[in-house]
């Protein structure tokens, strides 16, 4: 009986040990939703950008994005994303979809501008910019190394005005 007991006591400083931890990691990494007011910005494409990503500005986590649907009639994604209240942001603030490394998540990138005019609960941004998908990158460039140089295509050789 004493070895059963002995054992059911490991077991729950065991778990009490890890929700210890779980606490902890989860006031560490700052996982919490930004409380603030809410802001709006329209894009045609967020690649992978979803509730629950950070709004940072200046690599700082300012706010969370709560919510996106799809405008019916253009057909652009429409992101809702909140901001720490305290921080008023310019209204020519502009927003973009970032990429968190190579491999890393989408968050909402916040440059602010320099107007003079804030923005109000409930605004939209006016200056924003789309998300470029890796593969359009690497689309991109091997389009350009398969491009050959100007003047190759004749060997070099100058032609009309330019041999003159």
């Amino acid at each position: 009986m004493g070895h059963r007991l002995i054992e059911t006591v490991m077991g729950a400083v065991v778990l009490a040990v890890a929700a210890l931890f779980l606490v902890f990691a989860w006031n560490t990494a700052d996982l919490r939703p930004v409380e603030g007011y809410t802001l709006k910005a329209s894009f045609a494409s967020v690649g992978g950008l979803g509730p629950g990503s950070d709004v940072r500005i200046g690599g700082v986590k300012v706010g969370t994005v709560t919510g996106q649907r799809i405008d019916p009639e253009s057909y652009r994604a429409e992101i809702d994303f909140t901001v720490r209240a305290g921080l008023a942001l310019p209204a020519d603030t502009e927003a973009s979809v970032t990429s968190d490394g190579l491999l890393g998540g989408k968050y909402l990138r916040l440059v602010p501008g320099a107007s003079e005019r804030r923005l109000a609960p409930g605004d939209s941004l006016k200056n924003t910019r789309d998300a470029l998908a890796l593969e359009e990158l690497l689309a991109r460039a091997i389009f350009l190394l398969a491009e050959p140089p100007r003047g190759a295509e004749d060997g070099g050789k100058p032609t009309g005005s330019e041999a003159q």
